[in-house]
């Protein structure tokens, strides 16, 4: 059976846009329309450009991919939903955990319609095969996770709108950290208990620069997260310990390549009282391509062709994974009242 081309058009053409456009561009079932952003100098030669978002959601077409600022999301999410398009919209779902409720409440109102929020570490190649290590139960259950992500900022991160209040709603936490504990769902579950020290130590921002959390999920096990733009060097681990041996997924493949090779090491614990114990035998596997964009926008496109649900991405998930970055400021309850959270 043939469907139709997707008729997709953007809203937001910075850096998230321009990817999302270019991997649409390549698929198969999609016809990009047009793309809009109030910056003029970020339209592109081979595409229909407006100005004002307003003309997208008033267009004939069946999807809009949003990738604006935090503060502008709610708002284009729901009137794009009330328009009658299928929205794809990148994380976070805004700046604080009513903003995803009142997208929900759009959704509602639109049940035919599908709303995917981007989420695109799940389908990075390591995690992928890490999932599929853990789901065959060779390794045996997960006992801990520990993951750490971490950049360094840069040269204009105090003037980026990421690192405002007004127009993130949060810092790096809520940036970057918030696909570590999308993960830590992913594998572990739910969370049930959660304790944080969250801080500003470096950067002169409103926002935080700095978080560490212990998170338990249920049947006990405990995640461990730092997030930072303290970093120097780029980072990202994740580190999975198993009652028969334990994993690590390093390196993310990234649009800049900075934070290095993906890779997924693997190992059985040793017991013996020979040389091994302590010092398994590890297998590594190298990614060198990255499939995630790819293949979150063939979920999306499936989606609306043949009316499935969608997972991952989900506004469920985007609700839980908002709610942790939240229980994560205010269990630290300095940092809360002093960030200003608390007003």
């Amino acid at each position: 059976m043939t469907h139709d081309p997707l008729r997709v058009s953007l809203i937001g053409l910075g850096k998230m846009g321009r990817i999302r456009y270019e991997e649409l561009c390549k698929h198969p079932g999609v016809q990009v329309v047009a793309g809009a952003d109030p910056d003029s100098t970020k339209a592109l030669d081979d595409l229909d450009y407006e100005s004002d978002p307003a003309a997208i959601l008033k267009s004939d077409v069946d999807a809009i991919f949003i990738a604006t600022p935090n503060h502008e999301t709610p708002d284009f999410v729901c009137a794009a939903l009330d328009a009658g398009k299928h929205v794809f919209c990148e994380k976070p779902p805004g700046r604080t955990v009513e903003d995803i409720q009142v997208i929900m409440e759009a959704e509602k109102r639109n049940p035919s319609l599908k709303l995917k929020f981007g989420f695109n570490h799940r389908y990075h190649a390591g995690i992928q095969e890490a999932k599929r290590i853990i789901d065959s139960n060779r390794l045996g259950h997960i006992l801990w996770i520990r993951g750490i992500y971490g950049k360094c900022g840069g040269e204009d991160f105090e003037n980026s709108w990421r690192s405002k209040k007004e127009t993130a709603g949060g810092g790096v936490l809520l940036d970057q950290g918030i696909h570590m504990l999308d993960l830590f769902r992913l594998f572990c579950g739910d969370f049930v208990e959660i304790k944080s020290m969250v801080s500003k130590s470096y950067w002169d921002i409103d926002v935080e620069d700095n978080a560490f959390a212990l998170l338990r999920a249920a049947e006990g096990r405990v995640c461990m997260l730092h997030s930072s733009s303290t970093q120097w060097k780029h980072r990202f681990n994740l580190e999975i310990t198993l009652s028969d041996g334990y994993l690590s997924v390093n390196g993310i493949l990234s649009s800049t390549r900075s934070y290095g090779d993906e890779t997924i090491t693997v190992a059985r614990r040793k017991f013996d009282d020979g040389f091994d114990t302590g010092s398994p035998r590890e297998e590594t596997i190298y990614f060198d391509t990255d499939p995630s964009w790819e293949l979150e926008i063939a979920d999306f496109v499936d989606n609306i062709a043949n009316n499935t649900p969608v997972h991952p991405g989900s506004s469920q998930d985007a609700l839980k994974a908002m709610e942790a970055v939240f229980a994560i400021y205010k269990n630290d309850d300095t940092f809360w009242q002093e960030s200003g959270h608390g007003e």
